[in-house]
Order: structure tokens, then C-alpha cells, then sequence
């Protein structure tokens, strides 16, 4: 199979160096090392998720990993995915192994730069790739790289990131990034597609929710996947984690998506965030 292509049931595409990503996934930003994280964690695998995104700044690796095994899954049928914390500079090689460790497994399938933070956009990329040969990660990738971020990296680097994770939605909708990624082969994945919840009480997406008779959330996530996102919504609440993967078994119209498409507020950018939240150094909180 080829770049983009989803597998015949919908539920995952094919990355540029071949390996096979779910499209939907649980985040756990700021969700807390310990019960609630082990929680979310299992209960998203007991209904069906097989992607969980978690990152070494969030602090929660040890429950990520707890949550898997609690949850009876076999590891090899989980995409997990982990994000490298350039804040202090460390090598990426390293903070694998102990994010490793921390997840209580051998191997990644998904290691990310969280931000470009700490200098040049490439900085560190010659570390990911070493995680890459080294067995560490089957896959690396960034987030919040922009367009002109992300031709760095593709152009200073021996192996191109496949991934790279950034804020959209369709008030965020960030066509020429989204086209800076399909030209070079690199999947977009989709955080904060529900606006950490501000996105549910905007009236477009509600009277979309009411003519298609499914939730708010699940309108926001469907546009993510006809929109050839990859999306990662965060709940640490059963029910919802349950709704925010009803999203495969209806289609938004051609109307539907053209209404959702009108509510962007980012002009079509191709920046990853605006104000970039990694600057000035040493203040950073991540967004995502």
C-alpha cells in the first residue's frame, strides 16, 4: 500500500516509510500521572482504540504504560505514540530509552519533536533519526513545525519525518500547512480538533450535529478524517471516549464540510500555532 492509503476498514493509513497508523487515537495531554490516566488509557483500549499519544512533558509515560498492560491488549496491536521534550537539549537517543522505561516497553511506534524549541528546527533531528536506526521508534515525526519548519528538517535530515502532530480544526484550519505536508508525503495529525471543548458550543458545528443526529464532538472529529487528518481526542471520561470513536460510521455531506471549512480563523496558514506558545525560552507550557 501506498503513502495515504487506508486500510479497507477505515481505521488506519499507511505513513511514508510504510508502517500503518490508527487514525483515531486517545490524548492524555494534561491528564495526570496515576488512576485517571491508567483509566482512560484502559478504557479507550476496551473500546476499541488502538492508538494512545502520550509525551515525555506531560509526565504521565508510567501510567500510559500501566493503562496498556492493565488493559489485556497485546502491545503489538497498539500504536503508541511518545514525544521527544526539547526544552533542556538532552538527546533524543537517551530520553527514548527512559521514556521507554517508563512505558515498560522495548520499542516505539511513533517518537515525535514536541515543538521546535532550542535553536534551529533541526537541532535534534539527527537524534530522531538515531532512535530510528537504533530500534527505539519505528517511526519519527514532529509537531508544531509550519510549513518553512518543516522543509528544514526534510531538507537537512538523511531520513524525512512522517508525522507531524499540530493544532487544527475547523476553526483552525490550516490549509497550506495541510498541503505543505501532503506535497512532501508527511501525514498530519490533528490535536485539540474540539478546541479543549470551545469548539462544542459553536452554533455551525451544533446545527451540523442536529441534522446529521450525532454529537457535537463527533461532527469536529469526522471533519478531521475527511480532511485526511489523523486526530487524537483527549477524555478521561468513559462515555465520551466511547462517542469520540462513533466517527466511522457516517459522512459528512459536501454542505456539511464546506460550512465546517468557513469557520477558519487561522486565513488558510501555514503557520502550526499562532502566538507560538515555545517562546520566549524557558516559559514554555506545552499546548498539546
Amino acid at each position: 500500500m501506498t503513502f495515504g492509503a487506508v486500510t479497507a476498514d477505515g481505521r488506519a493509513r499507511v505513513l511514508a516509510d510504510g508502517n500503518q497508523m490508527p487514525v483515531l487515537g486517545l490524548g492524555v495531554w494534561q491528564v495526570p500521572n496515576g488512576t485517571a490516566c491508567v483509566n482512560a488509557v484502559r478504557w479507550a483500549l476496551d473500546l476499541g482504540y488502538r492508538h494512545i499519544d502520550t509525551a515525555q512533558a506531560y509526565g504521565n509515560e508510567e501510567s500510559v504504560g500501566r493503562g496498556l498492560r492493565d488493559s489485556g491488549v497485546p502491545r503489538d496491536q497498539v500504536f503508541l505514540t511518545t514525544k521527544f521534550d526539547p526544552r533542556r537539549r538532552d538527546d533524543p537517543v537517551a530520553t527514548a530509552e527512559l521514556s521507554l522505561r517508563r512505558l515498560g516497553v522495548d520499542q516505539l511506534d511513533l517518537y515525535l519533536i514536541h515543538w521546535p524549541r532550542g535553536g534551529p528546527p533541526t537541532w535534534a533531528w539527527p537524534g530522531m533519526e538515531q532512535a530510528r536506526e537504533r530500534g527505539l521508534a519505528r517511526s519519527i515525526g514532529v509537531s508544531n513545525y509550519s510549513a518553512s519548519e518543516l522543509e528544514e528538517v526534510i531538507a537537512a535530515g538523511r531520513i524525512p519525518p512522517v508525522v507531524n502532530q499540530i493544532q487544527f480544526s475547523p476553526l483552525k484550519y490550516r490549509r497550506a500547512l495541510l498541503d505543505a505536508c501532503r506535497r512532501r508525503n508527511v501525514a498530519a495529525e490533528a490535536y485539540s480538533s474540539l478546541g479543549t471543548g470551545q469548539h462544542l458550543s459553536n452554533e455551525t458545528v451544533s446545527r451540523i450535529a442536529q441534522r446529521t443526529g450525532r454529537t457535537r464532538a463527533q461532527v469536529l472529529l469526522r471533519w478531521c478524517l475527511q480532511r485526511d487528518l489523523l486526530v487524537i481526542p483527549k477524555s478521561v471520561h468513559r462515555d465520551r471516549i466511547g462517542e469520540n470513536a462513533q466517527i466511522f460510521d457516517f459522512v459528512l455531506s459536501g454542505e456539511d464540510l464546506a460550512e465546517l471549512d468557513a469557520l477558519d480563523q487561522t486565513s488558510g496558514t501555514g503557520r502550526a500555532r499562532e502566538p507560538k506558545w515555545w517562546r520566549p525560552a524557558g516559559k514554555e507550557t506545552p499546548d498539546n
